[in-house]
C-alpha cells in the first residue's frame, strides 16, 4: 500500500478512527482515578570507610574499598531486617515483606552513595519511611562491619540528604497514562481502519470497480440531496443560462452530458441505439440516470423515446408529471397505438416518453417477446431509445431486455453497492448473452472519500443563456403525431397541451 492509500483510509474512516482514539484515551484517564495516589520521597546516604589517617593513599584506599562493597549494601537494602527495623521505629502495621515491596534502593554509577525511595499513601509516611530506612540500612551496616548496630566499624553508612515532604502524588501518572492511552488508541485506529478497508466491499471510487470487474465506468454522478421523489430532473437548458431556476443541478447535468460523450463514443462506428438503464438492486437511482440521461441527448439535438420498461414499479410517469394511463403494455398488446402513448416532453420536441402502462401478470414474457423487439426495431429507426427497466437481481426483466438491444447501463451507488452485488448484476448479463455497456457511479460523494468532483463550483463562469425552442419542431413518424408536454416557465416543469396537425 501508498501512502495515498493510508490516506484514503483515513478519509473514509476519519471518525471511527478518531473515537478509537478518543477511547483509548478516555479509558486511560479512568484507570488513573481507580489507582490509589502513591506519594514518593528520597533520602540519600554514602558509604565511607574509616581509615583512621589523613594519608590521600589511605583515604583512597578507603574509597576503593567502599566502592567495592556499595554494590553489596545495595542488596542488602532490599532485604526484610531492615524493614523490621523500620517497621519498629515508625510502629508500622504492614508486614515486612509489604514495606520491602514499596522501596526501591539504587546506586548512582561511580559513586559510593545509596537512593532510597519509599513509596506511600500519605507524603508524611513516604517521608518518614524513607529517613528510617537510612537509619535502618546503617544499622545493619554497622552490625556487619563491627558486630554491633551502635557501634560504627571501618565501613559505615552516613546519611547526607534527608528525605523532603513530595507536594503531588508521583503515582498513577496521568500525563503519562494519556498519552500511553493516546498512543495505544492510534494503533488500534490504524488497525481498526486497515480491517475495515479490507472488509469494506462497498464500491468506492472507479479505479477498483473497473479492476473489480473489468467493465468500463462510463459515468459518475455527484451526490444530490434536493431531489425528491416528483422533482429529480436537471433542465433541459442544463442548468448553464443565467435565469434557470436549477442552476444548483450544474453538476448532475454536467455528469449527464460526460455520459452521454462517453456512450457516443462507446463505438463511433456502430454507436448504441438502444440501451436498458438497469441496477443490482431497488433504490440505486436508475429511474432518475435514465431520465435525465434521455433529457441530456435531447438537449444535444438527438430524438430520443425514454421507454419505462419497469412493468414491475413504474416510476417514469411520476417524475415527468404524465398522467396515468396507457402505455407500453397497451402497445404490446394491441390495446393502442405507440402514437397515442408516447408524450412529447421538453420545448424542442425531441424527447418522447412513454409509460409502462397497466402491469401485466407476467413482465418477463411481455418484455421478451418479439414484439417488444420489432417495436424497439422500429423506433430505433428514428430516434435513441433509453429503456428504464427492473433491478437486475431481484427479477430477469433488464437481463431480458438487455438481450434484445445493444446493451445494459448498469447504475450502482458508490458506498451503498457492494462488488459482489455489482458482480451478480452483470453475471446476469453475461448468462442472458447480454452486453454491459458500461457502469454508473450514482450518489458520488462531493467531499471526502470517494469525492470525484472538484471544480464544478466555479461553472459560473461558463454561464450562457440559450434561446429556448417554445414550438416544437416538426418530424415525422411518432415525433409528428405524439401528445406534447412542453416545458414551463421555470424550464422543467411540465405542462400539457394539444397539438393540432
Amino acid at each position: 500500500m501508498e501512502l495515498r492509500d493510508y490516506l484514503l483510509i483515513f478519509r473514509a474512516h476519519w471518525l471511527g478512527m478518531l473515537a478509537v482514539i478518543v477511547a483509548g484515551v478516555v479509558l486511560a484517564f479512568g484507570w488513573t482515578l481507580t489507582q490509589p495516589k502513591l506519594y514518593s520521597a528520597d533520602a540519600t546516604a554514602i558509604l565511607q570507610a574509616d581509615t583512621g589517617s589523613d594519608d590521600l593513599g589511605m583515604q583512597s584506599l578507603g574509597n576503593n574499598i567502599a566502592r567495592q562493597k556499595v554494590k553489596t549494601y545495595v542488596e542488602l537494602g532490599g532485604s526484610r531486617s531492615v524493614a523490621t527495623r523500620v517497621i519498629d521505629e515508625l510502629s508500622l502495621k504492614e508486614s515486612a515483606d509489604a514495606l520491602v515491596s514499596s522501596i526501591d534502593v539504587t546506586n548512582p554509577l561511580d559513586t559510593t552513595s545509596l537512593r532510597v525511595t519509599a513509596k506511600a499513601s500519605t507524603p508524611e509516611d513516604a517521608r518518614d519511611i524513607a529517613e528510617a530506612w537510612v537509619r535502618g540500612m546503617a544499622a545493619e551496616v554497622n552490625d556487619i562491619e563491627s558486630g554491633d548496630a551502635a557501634e560504627q566499624g571501618a565501613v559505615f553508612l552516613r546519611p547526607i540528604d534527608s528525605a523532603r515532604l513530595p507536594s503531588s502524588p508521583s503515582s498513577p501518572n496521568t500525563k503519562l497514562a494519556i498519552a500511553v492511552g493516546a498512543l495505544g488508541g492510534l494503533a488500534l485506529a490504524v488497525g481498526y481502519g486497515l480491517l475495515r478497508y479490507t472488509l469494506d466491499r462497498r464500491i468506492r471510487g472507479v479505479e477498483a470497480v473497473e479492476r473489480e470487474t473489468g467493465v468500463a465506468v462510463v459515468g459518475t454522478v455527484p451526490e444530490e440531496k434536493s431531489f425528491t421523489a416528483d422533482d429529480r430532473l436537471i433542465p433541459f437548458d442544463g442548468g448553464n443560462s443565467v435565469g434557470s431556476a436549477k442552476a444548483h443541478l450544474f453538476a448532475i447535468a454536467e455528469a449527464m452530458r460526460e455520459l452521454r460523450t462517453n456512450i457516443q463514443f462507446m463505438d463511433v462506428d456502430n454507436p448504441p441505439r438502444v440501451m436498458v438503464i438497469s441496477s443490482p438492486l431497488p433504490g440505486d437511482g436508475k429511474s432518475t440516470t435514465a431520465s435525465n440521461l434521455a433529457i441530456t441527448l435531447a438537449s444535444s439535438g438527438q430524438k430520443v423515446v425514454l421507454i419505462d420498461g419497469d412493468l414491475r414499479r413504474p416510476v417514469i410517469d411520476t417524475i415527468f408529471g404524465l398522467p396515468k394511463g396507457a402505455g407500453l403494455s397497451d402497445v404490446l398488446a394491441g390495446r393502442a397505438e405507440l402514437v397515442d402513448v408516447a408524450h412529447r416532453v421538453g420545448g424542442n420536441g425531441r424527447l418522447l416518453v412513454i409509460g409502462a402502462g397497466k402491469i401485466p401478470p407476467n413482465p418477463s414474457e411481455v418484455l421478451g417477446s418479439v414484439r417488444m423487439r420489432e417495436l424497439l426495431e422500429a423506433i430505433a429507426r428514428e430516434a435513441i431509445v433509453i429503456i428504464d427497466a427492473p433491478p437486475l437481481i431481484p427479477v430477469t426483466d433488464a437481463a431480458v431486455l438487455a438481450h434484445s438491444t445493444d446493451g445494459a447501463i448498469v447504475v450502482s451507488t458508490v458506498g451503498k453497492t457492494t462488488f459482489e452485488v455489482l458482480g451478480k448484476a452483470l453475471g446476469n448479463l453475461e448468462r442472458a448473452d447480454a452486453r454491459a455497456l458500461g457502469i454508473v457511479l450514482n450518489r458520488v460523494p462531493r467531499r471526502g472519500s470517494g469525492a470525484a468532483y472538484y471544480g464544478y463550483q466555479y461553472h459560473g463562469d461558463y454561464y450562457r443563456t440559450e434561446k429556448k425552442e417554445d414550438v416544437a419542431e416538426d418530424a415525422v413518424g411518432i415525433f409528428g403525431q405524439a401528445s406534447v408536454v412542453v416545458d414551463g416557465d421555470d424550464g422543467n416543469s411540465p405542462r400539457r397541451r394539444s397539438t393540432h396537425r
